[in-house]
């Protein structure tokens, strides 16, 4: 606009607006009554740093990988997280990779207990030469692949007719060429072996089996490196330090510091185990290393708390540099408060400045400069606070939700029933909320309901929903809860508005653009 004096004002720049969010991709979806497997239910979804792989984990023990196969038409230009929106007509598109066996099932004879094979969390490594790698783990160990093409090697029978095949030459041209490995592992000469054994033995015609490499390729999956008998609880964490060459894991007491090239040994830098196990009061429930800062890390507690510790103070790191724990507001204590403030899952944003957690009911931003408690907070499924007991009957209250940033950092996402998922939009002024249904049918997509992301609980969505829980017991959208359906898994792609969710054992893909559906 233009002032009295001729000059032009900017405009205050507003909330960015809501994306559009749409179908893209399903795999493995079932049939209308199909039964599902326990074994190929979802159990860990993760992209790589350049968005171009994803990897599944399921509860048999299994990873899958995924390639991206579109054009990507802004090209080199992946770094502008401003350009992440998809033009009309365009998605992203995946394409099934390879899978392969991580981890099977055992037995500790020594503690009479079962080691189940599915896989807690994967977490991508830096490529090399062609080579992708990545850690996956169970519950008690982990585990380094590396998968890379290799070119396929056939064998041929061919008939060495000695008489025939020096009349043509071809015992000539070949005499320099070498064949595969022999009986003994040792490289033998075609036309020697033909030639000699031809002589010896009377033989007119032999036939041999020659091993040619031809143009196809494969994908081999080779297991690098086992890291095991380091936990004595189930590990809930791994993660992956910005210098290259550690990583974490984390279970109810410690978190262990790795040396990716080192299986054998361990450091533990977290210990919360009480001498006395009668005084335990919390658990490590999550941890991540800071995205940047190489001695930095966080981890969340089943108290609600978020703990910064930085790496240079003591080898063992048992006082935390800074906490985040919201304070509780008076009166509002019950039976259920700890239950639903343990927190399920922690995520830096990109340039982690922000932690975002997900505990049962909400989703939190913290800001790690301001420890006074989080800046934002978002309800999630406020509609089941009167059915705390029900669900706690069923041990639904038990669940452990993931949450994931954009990019850019302008939202945040995370799953609940009925195979729903919700993104929020993380600026100030938003209002963005949008829920979806993991589905490829558009039809089913839930309707944006506005709430302005706040500490209280008096945002215009948590009344809304208040009332539809009173009334009915339903969502925001008068639909009918189904707690047996959950979406506990999703990952937002490193730079683009692309979300992958899992719902039971099928792997959906939404794509979302600023420009409104035609």
């Amino acid at each position: 606009m233009t002032g009295g004096d001729g000059d032009v004002t900017a405009a205050p720049a507003g909330p960015p607006p809501p994306l559009d969010w749409r179908f893209s991709q399903v795999f493995g979806e079932r049939t209308a009554g199909e039964e599902v497997q326990e074994v190929d239910i979802i159990s860990a979804i993760e992209f790589d740093k350049s968005g171009d792989h994803l990897a599944t984990g399921d509860r048999g023990g299994r990873v899958v990988l995924f390639e991206r196969t579109d054009t990507k038409e802004h090209g080199g230009s992946r770094k502008d997280l401003e350009k992440t929106d998809y033009p009309s007509g365009r998605h992203p598109e995946f394409r099934y990779k390879t899978e392969f066996q991580s981890h099977e099932p055992e037995f500790d004879y020594l503690k009479s207990l079962e080691i189940e094979e599915k896989i807690n969390k994967i977490k991508w490594c830096q490529t090399a030469n062609g080579a992708v790698f990545l850690l996956s783990t169970n519950d008690k160990t982990i585990k380094f692949w590396k998968v890379q093409e290799k070119k396929v090697k056939k064998i041929a029978d061919m008939n060495m007719d000695v008489s025939k095949a020096v009349g043509n030459g071809n015992v000539a041209s070949s005499s320099n060429q070498k064949s595969s490995h022999g009986v003994n592992g040792e490289y033998t000469d075609k036309s020697f072996t033909s030639l000699t054994l031809t002589k010896d033995l009377g033989i007119q015609s032999l036939r041999l089996p020659v091993v040619v490499t031809s143009n196809e390729t494969s994908l081999v999956a080779r297991c690098r490196r086992v890291y095991a008998h380091a936990h004595d609880y189930h590990i809930n964490s791994i993660s992956n330090n910005s210098d290259g060459e550690t990583f974490i894991s984390a279970d109810d007491l410690r978190i262990n510091l790795w040396n990716l090239e080192i299986s054998n040994q361990s450091f533990n830098i977290v210990d919360v185990k009480p001498t006395n196990m009668e005084d335990l009061t919390e658990v490590i429930t999550s941890a991540e290393f800071h995205p940047t800062h190489c001695n930095t890390l966080a981890y969340s507690s089943s108290k609600g708390s978020i703990r910064l510790i930085d790496l240079r103070q003591s080898a063992l790191c048992d006082r935390h540099s800074k906490l985040f724990e919201e304070q509780e507001a008076p009166g509002s204590r019950s039976f259920f408060t700890e239950i639903i403030a343990s927190i399920s899952d922690i995520k830096f944003g990109r340039n982690g400045r922000y932690i975002l957690s997900r505990d049962y009911m909400t989703l939190k931003l913290w800001d790690i400069n301001m420890d006074a408690g989080p800046v934002s907070t978002f309800q999630v499924h406020e509609y089941l606070r009167p059915k705390l007991c029900d669900l706690y009957e069923n041990d639904s209250i038990f669940d452990k939700f993931e949450c994931c940033l954009s990019g850019d950092g302008m939202r945040v996402a995370t799953g609940s029933y009925s195979n729903l998922f919700r993104v929020f939009g993380s600026g100030p002024t938003s209002t963005e909320a949008t829920t979806l249904e993991a589905s490829k049918n558009p039809m089913r997509r839930q309707v944006q309901t506005p709430a302005r992301p706040s500490r209280s609980l008096s945002s215009s969505i948590t009344r809304v929903v208040r009332r539809g829980a009173e009334s009915s017991g339903n969502d925001t959208n008068g639909n009918s809860f189904d707690f047996t359906t959950k979406l506990l898994h999703l990952a937002w792609h490193p730079t683009e508005n692309s979300i992958a969710c899992a719902a039971a054992n099928s792997l959906y893909m939404y794509y979302a653009s600023n420009e409104s559906t035609p």
